[in-house]
Order: C-alpha cells, then sequence, then structure tokens
C-alpha cells in the first residue's frame, strides 16, 4: 500500500492542500508569492504533485512534466523567513488529518525536507529589502 492510499487517497490531500491555502492566503510573507488573484490553480498543482510524489496517479506529470521543484520556485526569493512560514501553515495543515504517527511522520519528514531544499536566500541577502 502507498502513501497515498494510507492516507486515504485523493480526499486527504486535497484536505491537506486546503487547509494550508487556507493559511497562505492571509499570511502577508507567503500570499505575494502566488500571483494569481485565486490560490486555486497553485493548490490544484500542489495536490496533484503530492499525489503523485506519495504514489497516486501521475496526472501532475501528464499535465506540468518533470517536477523541478527549485526551477520553479527559483523567481521567488525564498529565505528561512518564508520557509519557516510555509512550514507552520503546513504543519497546521497536516495536523487537521489527524493521521496516525507512522504516517504523520513519513509526510511530515518529506514535507520538511522540500521546504528546507527550496531555500535559496541568505537571511542577510542584501536583495531582501
Amino acid at each position: 500500500m502507498t502513501l497515498f492510499e494510507a492516507i486515504g487517497g485523493e480526499p486527504a490531500f486535497r484536505k491537506l492542500v486546503d487547509e494550508f491555502y487556507a493559511g497562505v492566503a492571509d499570511d502577508p510573507l507567503l500570499r505575494p508569492m502566488y500571483p494569481e488573484e485565486d490560490l486555486g490553480p497553485a493548490a490544484d498543482r500542489l495536490t496533484l504533485f503530492l499525489i503523485q510524489y506519495w504514489g497516486g496517479p501521475r496526472t501532475y506529470s501528464d499535465q506540468r512534466g518533470h517536477p523541478r521543484l527549485r526551477m520553479r520556485h527559483a523567481p521567488f526569493r525564498i529565505g528561512a523567513a518564508e520557509r519557516d512560514a510555509w512550514l507552520r501553515h503546513m504543519r497546521h495543515a497536516v495536523e487537521t488529518l489527524d493521521l496516525p504517527p507512522q504516517l504523520a511522520v513519513a509526510l511530515w519528514d518529506y514535507l520538511e525536507r522540500a521546504a528546507y531544499f527550496m531555500v535559496n536566500a541568505a537571511d542577510d541577502d542584501p536583495a531582501a529589502g
């Protein structure tokens, strides 16, 4: 059984992402990173990516090609503050799933590693200004 199946399939991932973006929508640091008026397209992309990553359908790659996460996030300044804000909203979202501990840890470990991997700017970056 894949983690995708174990945590409840697409409905669980949709709930995770919906909860996450509910926090992002009101976050003054993160919201400007999402150029769409409606966060829906970003939420759909993240949902499809996570579904595929955790063993569900390959819809993300069929629609968008290889994930290339760092390249897709390169236009945005992502420092420690942005990473920590992202993790705070994602932690809340993971907790709303009320998963068994071993599943929650597996999911969280990946999300935390991914957030650290996306950092592309030092806190003392003068361009951060």
